[in-house]
């Protein structure tokens, strides 16, 4: 009997492997030849994408996040590493040092990339400083960023085979600049098309292909539609075609704005991208389908959810992006960005080493004007129902009268949970875009404190710990949004602010995403 029964329990564990498996899925990649969208289940929008000498390259928008411009790399179009983050800060503005301004919903995005007589190049726009172009030699940096003359919206770069250079670009009308070398017009601005589905075309990325010139645009949106223009002439006339506008409910709905690839044995691919809720915009792998010399994505109009990888001659080993970090080594990871450009001079990862030390600098009085918050994407699990969990241990033993440190989730509206001095006293606060929702008195000098959210239910909570064991929730949930007056995903953020004096100090000793 006893042998029966030790049977059937192996048995229904057996059964239930794949599921606890499928529950815990953090990758993409399935391990059997297969993927899943979202090609990452996190903020990477607005992607663009080439293949040089067997490694794919991806892009994407960062906006006020410092080091930015993200750049990732992969060997199958499936699995990600980080590269480089081509621009470690942004100095042409007093704005982006949070000086009495800020760049929130500013800053860079859709950025155009393209290799080009052994260089690497991107080119990009903010709205208020214009346009930049960034070049290397290679792809892990060192970058050059210099300032261009005149700015491009959605731009994307073109180098013909006869020579000559071209930015495709704008809002709802398409336009085409001849450039030179260094990306400064040689021509006017010749209007080659005019969005006629609803008003917003943008995003063009622009390719050659079997004598055709292919503009790959946007009607940009929640619902968003991918179109193909194609002319014989570089100037058109351009006719217009939808290539995929799928309403299906979930992953895909409104997938649109990105990039078409071919794999070295000729496939064809797009990395496009998904409005996916708070946690952001996350990039979409679908296959394209040559129908009538117009590049068809997804499957019978659809996108694909789980489908067989690409084929690109040979396999590849799983990869997941790191999102955890025990501030072991005197460089920060790649995965992280400071919330504007940081102060150097008040943050150290080897004063204390093995922790990240956050001093307080200028005098603020909420989280969104305070220098050195140390941010990063929110990753969500391939089961929604899984909440994404964020804890980390700091020291508060340093913090001055009025100092304010802890753990955010951060957009608009954003909540964290902090240690306040108050009185000469410590207090475990949970607070509400600038509210303090709860408080409690702390005796401790080091604490927990977590982050609970879910971009299925769109709410985060926040509780604390003493000994990493039992946590208290403090407080209310976050009800988090995609507020267009940021424009990035919920992140997490580790801070440490001062609203009396500065001089305080705090160590994070880790920080953890489950």
């Amino acid at each position: 009997m006893n042998n029966t029964l030790t049977y059937i329990l192996t048995f229904l564990l057996f059964l239930l492997l794949p599921i606890s498996l499928i529950s815990q899925k953090t990758s993409s990649d399935n391990g059997d030849g297969s993927y899943t969208n979202p090609l990452i289940p996190a903020d990477f929008p607005d992607p663009d994408v080439i293949f040089v000498d067997g490694t794919y390259y991806m892009v994407s928008t960062t906006m006020f996040v410092f080091p930015g411009v993200t750049i990732l790399q992969s060997k199958d179009l499936v699995n990600w590493e980080y590269c480089s983050n081509a621009v470690p800060r942004f100095d042409f503005s007093p704005c982006y040092d949070l000086d009495d301004c800020h760049r929130y919903s500013h800053g860079q995005w859709a950025t155009s990339m393209r290799y080009h007589n052994g260089k690497f190049l991107l080119l990009f726009i903010t709205l208020d400083e214009g346009g930049f172009l960034c070049t290397a030699e290679k792809a892990e940096g060192p970058w050059k960023i210099k300032k261009l003359s005149k700015g491009f919206y959605d731009a994307g770069m073109f180098f013909d085979d006869d020579g000559r250079n071209y930015v495709v670009h704008g809002y709802s009308d398409i336009l085409i600049t001849e450039v030179d070398e260094n990306f400064e017009a040689v021509s006017k601005d010749s209007l080659v098309f005019r969005g006629d589905i609803r008003k917003g075309l943008e995003g063009a990325h622009v390719y050659k292909i079997n004598g055709y010139y292919y503009l790959y645009c946007t009607y940009g949106g929640l619902d968003g539609i991918q179109v193909a223009l194609r002319s014989r002439n570089i100037y058109g006339p351009y006719e217009q075609k939808i290539v995929i506008s799928d309403s299906t409910a979930g992953i895909n709905f409104g997938i649109h704005q990105g990039a078409l690839i071919q794999t070295q044995t000729g496939e064809w691919w797009t990395v496009l991208f998904v409005d996916s809720g708070p946690f952001g915009r996350f990039p979409s792998l679908q296959p394209v389908t040559w129908v009538d010399d117009w590049p068809m994505v997804g499957v019978d109009g659809k996108g694909v959810i789980t489908h067989k990888k690409p084929d690109v001659g040979e396999i590849h080993d799983i990869k997941t992006l790191p999102t955890s970090d025990e501030f072991d080594v005197s460089t920060l990871g790649k995965q992280w960005g400071w919330n504007h450009n940081p102060d150097s001079l008040h943050w150290s990862l080897t004063e204390n080493p093995g922790h990240l030390r956050i001093k307080t600098n200028t005098i603020v009085s909420n989280l969104r004007e305070a220098r050195n918050m140390l941010t990063q994407r929110l990753f969500t699990n391939y089961n929604p129902s899984i909440p994404t969990i964020v804890t980390t241990k700091l020291d508060v033993s340093h913090i001055k009268e009025g100092d304010v440190t802890g753990l955010a989730i951060f957009q608009d509206p954003y909540a964290y949970i902090s240690v306040t001095k108050r009185d000469g006293l410590n207090y475990i606060e949970m607070n509400h875009n600038g509210i303090v929702i709860a408080s409690e008195k702390l005796s401790a000098d080091q604490i927990y404190l977590r982050a609970t959210a879910s971009n299925q239910s769109a709410l985060a909570s926040f509780s604390y710990s003493l000994d990493n064991q039992h946590f208290q929730i403090l407080g209310n949930d976050l009800e988090m949004k995609f507020n267009l007056k940021v424009f990035t995903g919920n992140k997490i953020g580790l801070f440490n602010y001062a609203t009396n004096e500065s001089g305080g100090y705090v160590d994070f000793d880790w920080c953890r995403m489950e």
